[in-house]
């Protein structure tokens, strides 16, 4: 039996939730077992889906434009309190941040802006970036924060399989780059690489074109960071590329967190 102070945790970008509940969300869910159940890019508005998830509350945050962005997380353990956004009127319209309080750690379920064809939002993720970083450092002078979600970046070049052809291409610009190292810098650890920190060929995302999910043409994009303060209380980080339902894989995080409550 899992100690009471071990939590699992699932991320996964379902690339529009009513569409992945046709293409086996469920039965995944329920074979998981997480403890907190993350999901980016449900692509919802209000009233469109109804899920049966026995103990678990369930919290959405809406895009205001119809079938796009979106989150929402799935929680077994009571949060103290819940927020959506980053309370910051310019980015919270597209429902990218939910953050859960708990007795001793903030969760915080994110979908970054893509940059887009051509860098049209390049701009725009710069200030993003900045402003995200500085809402998660402001919630770790409280306590730990775990960051999980789809980050819209391939920090490294091991985490994607073509890197100099993708050089200039949204999710792996210099310029992504290196605010994601910024975020790393700002007293963060990347779980994944905390475990497996030369591991090749593990990716997270797929694009649909000339099968390169069977190929394993792919990228890491999608991520748990936790504050350097629960490095120790890490026990495993996984990558499930055996799940289907989108062109995201599901991402896990098992921690030790003290003072865990139901």
């Amino acid at each position: 039996m899992k100690p009471a102070n071990h939590i699992s945790l699932i991320s996964w970008n379902v690339n529009g939730l009513r569409a992945c509940l046709n293409k086996g969300f469920m039965e995944f869910f329920n074979r998981a077992q997480s403890d907190i159940f993350c999901v980016q890019e449900s692509k919802l508005s209000a009233g469109q889906v109804d899920l049966d998830l026995p103990g678990y509350q369930q919290y959405f945050n809406y895009s205001e434009k119809k079938g796009y962005s979106g989150t929402a997380v799935f929680t077994r353990k009571q949060p103290v309190n819940v927020t959506m956004g980053i309370g910051m009127d310019r980015h919270d319209k597209e429902g990218r941040l939910v953050t859960l309080e708990y007795e001793s750690f903030y969760l915080v379920n994110v979908y970054t802006p893509n940059t887009q064809r051509g860098l049209e939002r390049l701009q725009y993720r710069m200030e993003w970036e900045d402003d995200f970083r500085s809402f998660v450092r402001s919630l770790s002078n409280h306590k730990p924060v775990v960051i999980c979600g789809d980050l819209n970046v391939a920090h490294r070049e091991i985490d994607l399989k073509n890197p100099r052809t993708n050089r200039r291409n949204a999710g792996f610009t210099d310029e992504e780059r290196g605010k994601f190292s910024e975020l790393l810098d700002a007293g963060f650890v990347d779980s994944y690489r905390h475990f497996y920190p030369d591991r090749e060929d593990a990716y997270t995302w797929w694009s649909y074109f000339a099968n390169s999910r069977e190929r394993n043409i792919g990228w890491r994009i999608d991520y748990f960071l936790v504050s350097r303060g629960l490095r120790e209380n890490l026990l495993q980080a996984d990558i499930l590329p055996e799940v289907f339902g989108s062109d995201h894989c599901p991402v896990g995080l098992t921690i030790k967190v003290p003072e865990m409550q139901s």
